[in-house]
């Protein structure tokens, strides 16, 4: 197997010419990827998703500079000024672009204008939306059986294209074509182009929203107003439309069509939104909550200084168990010095331990504090000391429980959940859309009273909840907000595999 070799440095002055691919966040380059972790400045259009652009350092500027039919947020010639000024005060500035840069995306222009001020540059190639387009809505651009040949050109402007030559072409792919699709449906039948043609326009290609449109080629543009279709859209006109009922996998994903608020804090989210995006569903990404230090290290430093005096450590969370470990480090103990029993609750808590190589001599069935207690009952705890460091605003339930069995618990604060800068606007606009979420995951208590605390509740109720668990699904209920899901594994995999069962169960349109 080759070895993996590591992108190379971005340098210092130099403009990347990106492509941002057609949507789904999946599918940007390792190159692409790298580049905007290491950048200073990102320039990004309407066609990239806000999920791409959050790959930039916190530090680094971002500047939408997106050009829209009707709307410009910089002209051209000012977003290759941008460039060019930023990449001479030696910042990393990447051009983020929707696709591929040199496919209908003005890289070219844009690498020209460069090269004139002499400023040096890389190009990134990205997924185009017509492989996008192809890909997710089942029409594959080139098969023996229907056509050897693919054609793409942009309907921005009807009259610089040849439609006589189109006419004759197997396959078209129209980039920018939406609003000019009737005068290219008649000018492409005028050249001679059979009016039965199968032809689909499809929306937003590859994101979980994807929408896409079939018909003839007389007859898309009335569907495309029937079905109120919008830009930004690609149309494809040819015989390999007719393959998409039969090998069309994104629209037979269980969670295809609904769209998820993910509320989880951003450094935890990434997989959980992964897992949902690749079984169809639209993800918005709402971190309600940051962790931050507790208010007083005291009572943990006393503690880590007396760990040898303690029986068990118990562990309610991968956050516990990365603060305390990280509080532990800066101190004069190590690892060596834990209690010789711990318990974790959950699996992913345990294998955060373990991934220390230190043993979790318990992981409780049921991942709640009530199980906990339960687990305790068969052992002789009276006059053990547990230590129990966790976050600042936990439920009082395990270490009350345990202490009514004769265990000295000391309970320390490890983190804080604190609402993150720009939360609450997040959440407000898309509560406040016209088209709010299908669906608000709640993973943890704190998550659903931070996000109660942003939007209205009158708000909230036009998204169902799905709920990690019944600890959380109380809280949610004394919020006044109504569980329709609860995992039965108290995990995000579990969440997962809820929401899948009730799509299934209920039979929901995609």
């Amino acid at each position: 197997m080759p070895e993996f070799r590591q992108p190379a440095e971005a340098s210092p002055g130099t403009v990347y010419l990106v492509g941002a691919g057609p949507g789904d966040p999946d599918l940007l380059t390792l190159r692409a990827h790298d580049l905007l972790l290491r950048s200073d400045l990102v320039l990004f259009d309407n066609l990239t998703s806000s999920d791409i652009v959050a790959f930039a350092p916190q530090g680094a500027e971002r500047r939408y500079v997106g050009k829209k039919r009707a709307e410009h947020a910089f002209t051209q010639a000012e977003i290759n000024a941008l460039m060019i000024a930023a990449a001479r005060k030696g910042k990393v500035v990447v051009r983020l672009k929707g696709g591929d840069p040199y496919v209908f995306g003005r890289g070219g222009e844009e690498a020209q204008e460069l090269v004139r001020a002499g400023v040096p540059f890389e190009v990134v190639p990205g997924v185009t939306s017509a492989l996008g387009a192809a890909a997710y809505a089942g029409m594959p651009l080139t098969h023996r059986d229907y056509t050897q040949s693919v054609t793409m050109l942009t309907g921005h402007d009807v009259d610089q294209i040849d439609w006589k030559s189109m006419a004759g072409r197997q396959t078209l792919v129209v980039f920018m074509g939406l609003t000019s699709i009737a005068e290219i449906a008649r000018r492409l039948q005028h050249a001679g182009r059979d009016p039965g043609t199968p032809a689909a326009a499809v929306r937003w290609v590859t994101r979980g929203d994807q929408e896409v449109v079939t018909s003839t080629l007389a007859e898309l543009p009335s569907a495309v107003r029937r079905e109120g279709l919008r830009p930004p859209a690609l149309v494809v006109i040819g015989e390999i439309v007719r393959l998409r009922d039969e090998i069309d996998w994104f629209a037979k994903l269980p969670l295809r069509g609904q769209s998820v608020a993910v509320t989880r804090a951003a450094a935890q989210a990434a997989p959980f939104c992964q897992k949902l995006r690749r079984l169809g569903a639209e993800v918005h990404p709402i971190p309600v909550i940051e962790f931050e230090d507790p208010e007083d290290w005291g009572p943990v430093d006393r503690a880590i200084c007396s760990l040898p005096s303690y029986d068990w450590l118990v562990f309610t969370s991968v956050n516990g168990v990365d603060r305390f470990v990280a509080r532990l480090d800066a101190s004069s103990r190590d690892l060596r010095d834990l209690p010789r029993k711990i318990c974790a609750i959950g699996p992913a808590t345990a294998d955060r331990v373990r991934s220390l190589h230190v043993a979790v001599t318990m992981v409780p069935n049921d991942f709640v504090a009530e199980s906990v207690v339960e687990a305790f009952r068969s052992r002789d705890l009276h006059g053990a000391r547990m230590l129990l460091p966790r976050a600042q605003e936990a439920r009082d339930v395990l270490p009350v429980q345990l202490a009514a069995m004769g265990v000295q618990v000391d309970v320390v604060a490890v983190y804080r959940t604190v609402p993150p800068p720009g939360s609450r606007a997040l959440a407000r606009a898309i509560w406040e859309s016209d088209n709010p979420p299908d669906w608000v995951t709640a993973t943890s208590s704190s998550t659903v009273r931070h996000l109660a605390s942003m939007v209205p509740a009158d708000r909230l109720r036009r998204s169902r909840v799905a709920s990690i668990g019944p600890v959380t699904s109380g809280a949610a209920r004394e919020l006044g907000l109504t569980v329709s899901v609860e995992a039965s594994t108290f995990t995000t995999d579990g969440l997962v595999q809820a929401l899948c069962a009730h799509s299934a169960a209920n039979n929901v349109l995609r």
